[in-house]
């Protein structure tokens, strides 16, 4: 090989080696939510629906700057009509960003109808943000996430499992599916993050649409969510279900036991004090 050879040779393996770092950083880049966004960057982000990512990215962009006390106000309407969109990964995150700012009356407003949301973790995320303002009308909402979560099927059909009992999910995981009679598979995911716990449908059996076919164990933040929710708004009839948590679970860590303890406590205090004579002077 002679030296004009060997040059470009080598020049086509930098080149190579080049890509093969620039091309992953490029898509790393793309697609984490921590890259700083300039404001007109974020006005085009909300606005571009057809790029959900983008939107999520936004949005996590208007959240890091309430959290530094910088003014946000202006995307506030952006905000709102993001929570109706058809994504619910969209809605779910909205959803979180309006319970940052507990003075806003058209936030508060809106968390009371996505507490009614048909996705669970929209459900969930408003009914955690109306507690922050003082609101417990999600309270019920909040209580499910500290039970399994009953994944139904979407077609009759004979399902066919992808997962084992006791294996960790993320939303949008593939459990299972459905043959149906006209030989159609329809697929069931997971719309939350769980693990899959004892007393699923028999696998390869018949099944009938809006059937549980197995159930989803809460994840371990998930739970401490709701203990740390319930702290604010728990009553002495949600006691029996933190206790399960005061005593450790043992799929759980110490900091959901501890975070157990601490809201025992509140709601036992509460109760203590609304019991409490008022003092005639």
């Amino acid at each position: 090989m002679n030296h004009t050879a060997k040059r470009k040779h080598l020049l086509l393996v930098y080149v190579t080696v080049f890509l093969m770092i620039l091309v992953p950083f490029l898509f790393w880049r793309a697609v984490w939510f921590g890259r700083p966004l300039t404001d007109s960057e974020i006005e085009a982000f909300l606005r571009d629906t057809t790029k959900p990512r983008r939107v999520q990215h936004a949005l996590v962009q208007i959240s890091e700057r309430m959290s530094r006390g910088e003014s946000v106000r202006r995307w506030y309407p952006e905000v709102e009509r993001l929570s109706e969109v058809s994504v619910p990964e969209v809605r779910a995150l909205a959803a979180w960003l309006m319970g940052q700012d507990n003075q806003s009356s058209s936030f508060h407003q809106r968390l009371t109808s996505l507490v009614q949301d048909a996705d669970p973790l929209v459900r969930r995320n408003a009914a955690l943000s109306l507690v922050r303002f003082g609101d417990s009308l999600g309270k019920p909402e909040i209580l499910c996430m500290l039970r399994p979560y009953g994944l139904a099927a979407s077609e009759d059909g004979w399902i066919s499992f992808q997962r084992k009992e006791g294996e960790v999910v993320n939303r949008g995981t593939l459990v299972a599916r459905i043959r149906t009679s006209t030989h159609k598979m329809v697929e069931v995911h997971s719309p939350m993050p769980g693990s899959l716990s004892k007393g699923r449908t028999q696998d390869q059996s018949l099944v009938q649409r809006g059937e549980i076919v197995a159930l989803l164990a809460p994840s371990e933040s998930q739970v401490w969510e709701a203990l740390r929710a319930l702290f604010v708004v728990g009553e002495p009839q949600d006691l029996p279900q933190v206790e399960r948590f005061g005593g450790g679970a043992p799929e759980m860590s110490e900091r959901v036991r501890q975070q157990a303890a601490l809201t025992l406590k509140a709601i036992k205090d509460r109760c203590q004090m609304s019991s409490r004579p008022v003092q005639i002077q």
